[in-house]
Protein backbone atom coordinates (compact mmCIF):
# COMPACT_ATOMS: atom_id res chain seq x y z
CA UNK A 1 0.00 0.00 0.00
CA UNK A 2 1.38 3.48 -1.14
CA UNK A 3 -0.35 6.55 0.72
CA UNK A 4 0.28 9.96 -0.85
CA UNK A 5 -0.62 12.68 1.18
CA UNK A 6 -2.62 15.36 -0.44
CA UNK A 7 -2.50 18.72 1.36
CA UNK A 8 0.13 20.94 -0.07
CA UNK A 9 -1.53 21.66 -2.73
CA UNK A 10 -2.63 25.55 -3.50
CA UNK A 11 -6.28 24.97 -4.13
CA UNK A 12 -6.49 25.03 -0.69
CA UNK A 13 -7.12 28.40 0.51
CA UNK A 14 -4.60 28.07 3.75
CA UNK A 15 -1.73 26.67 1.17
CA UNK A 16 -2.44 29.40 -1.46
CA UNK A 17 -2.12 31.87 1.23
CA UNK A 18 0.84 29.76 2.90
CA UNK A 19 2.73 30.00 -0.99
CA UNK A 20 1.77 33.23 -1.95
CA UNK A 21 3.57 34.65 1.49
CA UNK A 22 6.06 32.25 1.19
CA UNK A 23 5.23 30.87 4.61
CA UNK A 24 7.99 28.02 4.85
CA UNK A 25 7.43 27.15 8.55
CA UNK A 26 3.67 26.61 7.73
CA UNK A 27 4.86 24.64 5.01
CA UNK A 28 7.58 22.68 6.25
CA UNK A 29 5.51 22.18 9.71
CA UNK A 30 2.42 20.91 7.46
CA UNK A 31 4.85 18.24 5.49
CA UNK A 32 6.01 17.05 9.10
CA UNK A 33 2.58 16.30 9.94
CA UNK A 34 1.59 14.32 6.88
CA UNK A 35 4.82 11.98 7.22
CA UNK A 36 4.22 11.30 11.06
CA UNK A 37 0.47 10.72 9.94
CA UNK A 38 1.97 7.91 8.21
CA UNK A 39 2.23 9.22 3.81
CA UNK A 40 4.68 7.67 1.80
CA UNK A 41 4.92 10.15 -0.79
CA UNK A 42 3.74 13.72 -0.37
CA UNK A 43 1.97 15.29 -3.09
CA UNK A 44 3.15 18.68 -4.01
CA UNK A 45 0.87 20.84 -6.47
CA UNK A 46 1.04 24.34 -7.04
CA UNK A 47 -1.42 24.79 -10.22
CA UNK A 48 -3.32 27.72 -9.28
CA UNK A 49 0.32 29.83 -9.18
CA UNK A 50 -0.19 29.64 -13.12
CA UNK A 51 2.21 33.09 -13.50
CA UNK A 52 5.13 31.35 -11.96
CA UNK A 53 4.33 28.00 -11.08
CA UNK A 54 7.91 26.37 -12.26
CA UNK A 55 9.80 28.99 -9.46
CA UNK A 56 6.51 28.42 -7.15
CA UNK A 57 7.25 24.72 -7.63
CA UNK A 58 10.97 24.63 -6.99
CA UNK A 59 10.67 27.10 -3.57
CA UNK A 60 7.84 24.38 -2.45
CA UNK A 61 9.80 21.44 -3.16
CA UNK A 62 13.05 23.04 -1.57
CA UNK A 63 11.38 24.24 1.22
CA UNK A 64 9.66 20.33 1.96
CA UNK A 65 12.79 19.02 1.67
CA UNK A 66 14.52 21.05 4.25
CA UNK A 67 12.61 19.75 6.86
CA UNK A 68 11.43 15.84 5.45
CA UNK A 69 13.49 13.62 4.03
CA UNK A 70 10.81 11.72 1.77
CA UNK A 71 9.71 11.22 -1.68
CA UNK A 72 7.49 13.97 -3.64
CA UNK A 73 4.74 13.66 -6.23
CA UNK A 74 5.52 16.81 -8.39
CA UNK A 75 1.62 17.44 -9.46
CA UNK A 76 1.06 20.07 -12.04
CA UNK A 77 -0.54 19.90 -15.85
CA UNK A 78 2.45 22.17 -17.18
CA UNK A 79 5.33 20.10 -17.75
CA UNK A 80 7.90 23.29 -17.24
CA UNK A 81 7.05 22.98 -13.86
CA UNK A 82 7.75 19.43 -13.50
CA UNK A 83 10.97 19.56 -15.25
CA UNK A 84 11.96 22.43 -12.72
CA UNK A 85 11.26 20.53 -9.37
CA UNK A 86 12.68 16.73 -10.41
CA UNK A 87 16.08 17.45 -10.96
CA UNK A 88 16.31 18.80 -6.98
CA UNK A 89 15.04 14.80 -6.28
CA UNK A 90 18.13 12.96 -5.68
CA UNK A 91 18.14 10.68 -3.34
CA UNK A 92 14.56 9.05 -3.30
CA UNK A 93 12.54 8.02 -6.83
CA UNK A 94 10.02 10.82 -7.16
CA UNK A 95 6.37 10.57 -8.48
CA UNK A 96 5.02 12.66 -11.81
CA UNK A 97 1.14 12.95 -11.37
CA UNK A 98 0.59 12.63 -14.18
CA UNK A 99 0.44 11.51 -17.87
CA UNK A 100 -2.69 10.53 -19.95
CA UNK A 101 -3.17 8.89 -23.29
CA UNK A 102 -3.51 12.74 -24.36
CA UNK A 103 -0.97 12.57 -27.28
CA UNK A 104 0.73 15.45 -26.31
CA UNK A 105 0.77 15.02 -22.68
CA UNK A 106 2.00 11.53 -23.41
CA UNK A 107 4.65 13.50 -25.29
CA UNK A 108 5.50 16.20 -22.81
CA UNK A 109 5.56 14.02 -20.11
CA UNK A 110 6.97 10.83 -21.12
CA UNK A 111 10.38 11.75 -21.71
CA UNK A 112 10.88 13.30 -18.03
CA UNK A 113 9.56 9.66 -16.85
CA UNK A 114 12.54 8.14 -18.68
CA UNK A 115 15.09 10.44 -17.75
CA UNK A 116 14.40 10.63 -14.13
CA UNK A 117 13.92 7.08 -13.88
CA UNK A 118 9.91 8.29 -11.70
CA UNK A 119 6.97 6.47 -10.95
CA UNK A 120 3.87 7.51 -13.27
CA UNK A 121 0.20 8.56 -12.46
CA UNK A 122 -1.34 7.58 -15.62
CA UNK A 123 -4.83 8.81 -15.94
CA UNK A 124 -7.08 6.56 -18.07
CA UNK A 125 -8.14 9.55 -20.04
CA UNK A 126 -7.73 10.21 -23.92
CA UNK A 127 -7.95 13.16 -26.45
CA UNK A 128 -11.82 11.78 -26.58
CA UNK A 129 -12.52 13.21 -23.02
CA UNK A 130 -12.73 11.49 -19.32
CA UNK A 131 -14.26 7.71 -20.04
CA UNK A 132 -17.67 7.17 -18.56
CA UNK A 133 -18.12 3.10 -18.10
CA UNK A 134 -15.48 0.42 -17.10
CA UNK A 135 -14.95 -0.69 -20.75
CA UNK A 136 -13.70 2.53 -22.16
CA UNK A 137 -11.29 2.53 -19.18
CA UNK A 138 -10.19 -0.34 -19.58
CA UNK A 139 -9.37 0.66 -23.12
CA UNK A 140 -7.11 3.41 -22.33
CA UNK A 141 -5.72 1.81 -19.72
CA UNK A 142 -4.68 -0.57 -22.13
CA UNK A 143 -3.06 1.55 -24.10
CA UNK A 144 -1.26 3.17 -21.58
CA UNK A 145 0.34 0.25 -20.33
CA UNK A 146 1.69 -0.60 -23.78
CA UNK A 147 3.00 2.41 -24.71
CA UNK A 148 4.94 3.44 -21.62
CA UNK A 149 6.28 0.02 -21.26
CA UNK A 150 7.37 -0.30 -24.59
CA UNK A 151 9.56 2.97 -23.39
CA UNK A 152 11.02 0.87 -21.07
CA UNK A 153 8.85 1.73 -17.75
CA UNK A 154 8.34 -0.57 -15.55
CA UNK A 155 5.27 -2.26 -14.68
CA UNK A 156 6.04 -1.64 -10.91
CA UNK A 157 5.89 2.16 -11.73
CA UNK A 158 2.89 2.53 -13.44
CA UNK A 159 -0.07 4.14 -11.38
CA UNK A 160 -3.46 3.87 -13.25
CA UNK A 161 -5.53 6.14 -11.94
CA UNK A 162 -9.40 5.07 -13.19
CA UNK A 163 -10.48 8.28 -12.85
CA UNK A 164 -12.85 8.93 -10.00
CA UNK A 165 -15.97 11.19 -11.07
CA UNK A 166 -19.00 12.16 -8.37
CA UNK A 167 -22.06 9.73 -7.64
CA UNK A 168 -24.16 12.79 -7.16
CA UNK A 169 -23.80 13.85 -10.76
CA UNK A 170 -23.90 9.59 -12.13
CA UNK A 171 -24.92 7.00 -10.03
CA UNK A 172 -22.95 4.44 -11.89
CA UNK A 173 -19.91 6.39 -10.94
CA UNK A 174 -18.73 4.32 -8.37
CA UNK A 175 -19.49 1.06 -9.58
CA UNK A 176 -17.85 1.72 -13.13
CA UNK A 177 -14.59 2.50 -10.64
CA UNK A 178 -15.02 -0.98 -9.05
CA UNK A 179 -15.39 -2.45 -12.02
CA UNK A 180 -12.56 -0.98 -13.29
CA UNK A 181 -10.41 -1.48 -11.02
CA UNK A 182 -10.90 -5.37 -10.88
CA UNK A 183 -10.56 -5.27 -14.51
CA UNK A 184 -6.83 -4.16 -14.48
CA UNK A 185 -6.42 -5.97 -11.73
CA UNK A 186 -6.77 -9.18 -14.00
CA UNK A 187 -5.02 -8.08 -16.98
CA UNK A 188 -2.37 -6.06 -15.79
CA UNK A 189 -1.62 -7.61 -12.15
CA UNK A 190 1.92 -5.60 -12.11
CA UNK A 191 0.50 -2.45 -12.56
CA UNK A 192 -0.79 0.12 -9.19
CA UNK A 193 -4.08 1.48 -8.99
CA UNK A 194 -4.20 4.82 -7.56
CA UNK A 195 -6.80 7.32 -7.03
CA UNK A 196 -8.20 10.95 -5.21
CA UNK A 197 -10.68 9.30 -3.50
CA UNK A 198 -12.63 12.92 -2.60
CA UNK A 199 -14.01 13.26 -5.94
CA UNK A 200 -16.72 10.61 -5.65
CA UNK A 201 -18.52 12.21 -2.82
CA UNK A 202 -18.28 15.96 -4.35
CA UNK A 203 -21.40 17.84 -4.05
CA UNK A 204 -23.07 15.55 -1.36
CA UNK A 205 -23.27 16.26 2.41
CA UNK A 206 -21.56 13.99 4.60
CA UNK A 207 -17.97 13.56 2.52
CA UNK A 208 -15.95 12.03 4.85
CA UNK A 209 -18.15 9.10 5.22
CA UNK A 210 -18.51 8.34 1.43
CA UNK A 211 -14.94 8.69 0.87
CA UNK A 212 -13.50 6.92 3.82
CA UNK A 213 -16.17 4.05 2.36
CA UNK A 214 -15.48 4.05 -1.06
CA UNK A 215 -11.98 3.46 0.26
CA UNK A 216 -12.99 0.10 1.74
CA UNK A 217 -14.70 -0.80 -1.70
CA UNK A 218 -11.78 0.07 -3.66
CA UNK A 219 -9.15 -1.49 -1.68
CA UNK A 220 -11.45 -4.87 -1.57
CA UNK A 221 -11.59 -4.91 -5.59
CA UNK A 222 -7.34 -4.37 -5.88
CA UNK A 223 -6.59 -0.59 -5.55
CA UNK A 224 -3.41 -0.54 -3.60
CA UNK A 225 -2.39 3.32 -3.08
CA UNK A 226 -4.20 6.68 -2.54
CA UNK A 227 -3.81 10.18 -2.53
CA UNK A 228 -5.61 11.33 0.54
CA UNK A 229 -5.66 13.14 3.53
CA UNK A 230 -3.33 11.33 5.69
CA UNK A 231 -4.34 13.58 8.93
CA UNK A 232 -7.94 11.96 8.49
CA UNK A 233 -7.32 9.72 11.42
CA UNK A 234 -10.83 7.72 10.74
CA UNK A 235 -9.54 7.33 7.12
CA UNK A 236 -6.16 5.98 7.93
CA UNK A 237 -7.38 3.74 10.58
CA UNK A 238 -10.30 2.31 7.79
CA UNK A 239 -7.04 1.66 5.95
CA UNK A 240 -5.22 -0.50 8.70
CA UNK A 241 -7.93 -2.52 9.47
CA UNK A 242 -8.85 -3.31 5.41
CA UNK A 243 -5.40 -4.25 4.90
CA UNK A 244 -5.78 -6.77 7.88
CA UNK A 245 -8.84 -7.94 6.80
CA UNK A 246 -7.92 -8.17 3.45
CA UNK A 247 -4.63 -10.68 4.49
CA UNK A 248 -2.35 -8.01 3.45
CA UNK A 249 -0.91 -6.85 6.86
CA UNK A 250 1.30 -9.88 8.17
CA UNK A 251 0.02 -11.09 11.70
CA UNK A 252 -1.90 -7.59 11.65
CA UNK A 253 1.38 -6.11 13.07
CA UNK A 254 0.64 -2.94 11.11
CA UNK A 255 -3.11 -2.54 12.61
CA UNK A 256 -1.81 -3.60 16.37
CA UNK A 257 1.22 -0.78 15.69
CA UNK A 258 -1.49 1.43 14.65
CA UNK A 259 -3.50 0.55 17.80
CA UNK A 260 -0.49 1.18 20.19
CA UNK A 261 0.38 4.49 18.69
CA UNK A 262 -3.85 5.77 19.72
CA UNK A 263 -5.34 5.71 16.22
CA UNK A 264 -8.45 4.31 17.34
CA UNK A 265 -8.52 6.04 20.77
Amino acid sequence: MLIVGESINSSRKEINSAVGERDAAFIKELAQKQVDAGAHYLDVNCGTKVFNEPETMVWLVETILEQVQIPLCIDSPNPKAIAAALPLLKNCQPMINSITAEKKRFQDILPLVLEYRTKIVALCMDDSGMPETSSDRLKVAEGLVKELTAAGVKHDDIYLDPLVKPVSTSDKAGIEVLETIRSIKQMFPEVHLICGLSNVSYGLPNRQILNQTFMIQTMTMGMDSYILDVLDRKMMGFIFASQALLGEDEFCMNYLMAHRNGLYD
